[in-house]
């Protein structure tokens, strides 16, 4: 067994190559996981309370005007929320994040087999975004799909670039 090695190997755990692109996206799906995290958690703080009067609680607090076209479309989404919505909600909520943060941590300690899960993952929801965009376009839905092909071609060519290193 040696402990010493040669520049011309490589180490064994993870590969070489550029760290620093792969590490913003295994930054990027950290932070997402966190975010989807605390909404899962805020989903399930709302189980059993009353959403309307919540709603207005918080529309008195902002002082913001109950008749606004925004407020009104906010409280028609939560008025079809009820405790089996919001549990499953949050279940849908709690797994993601969980899939964004394996994604995130195996990336950010480059292993091989998180390229592919992020490549899989993040490139399965290319088709439901385009879908969602010839339904309505709207600048956060093209930014979202613009990040997530980005994110597989990178991480497609990193692949294919340290493909020698296995």
């Amino acid at each position: 067994m040696t402990f010493f090695r040669s520049k011309q190997e490589k180490p064994s755990a993870g590969h070489a190559g550029n760290t620093t692109g792969v590490r913003i996206i295994a930054a990027f799906k950290l932070f997402k996981g966190a975010v989807l995290f605390a909404a899962g958690v805020g989903a399930l703080k709302l189980l059993h309370q009353d959403l309307a009067l919540l709603v207005e609680h918080w529309i008195n607090i902002f002082r913001v005007d109950p008749n606004n076209h925004f407020i009104l479309r906010l409280l028609e989404k939560f008025s079809i929320l009820d405790t089996h919505k919001l549990k499953q909600l949050s279940a849908g909520t709690f797994f993601y994040a969980a899939v964004l943060f394996t994604e995130g941590t195996g990336l950010f300690l480059r292993k091989r087999w998180a390229e592919y899960f992020t490549i899989f993952a993040t490139g399965s929801f290319i088709p439901l975004e385009i879908y969602e965009l010839t339904r309505r376009i709207t600048w956060p839905r093209v930014l979202v799909l613009l990040i997530n092909i980005v994110v597989v071609v990178y991480l497609v060519i990193e692949v294919y670039r340290n493909r020698k290193n296995r």
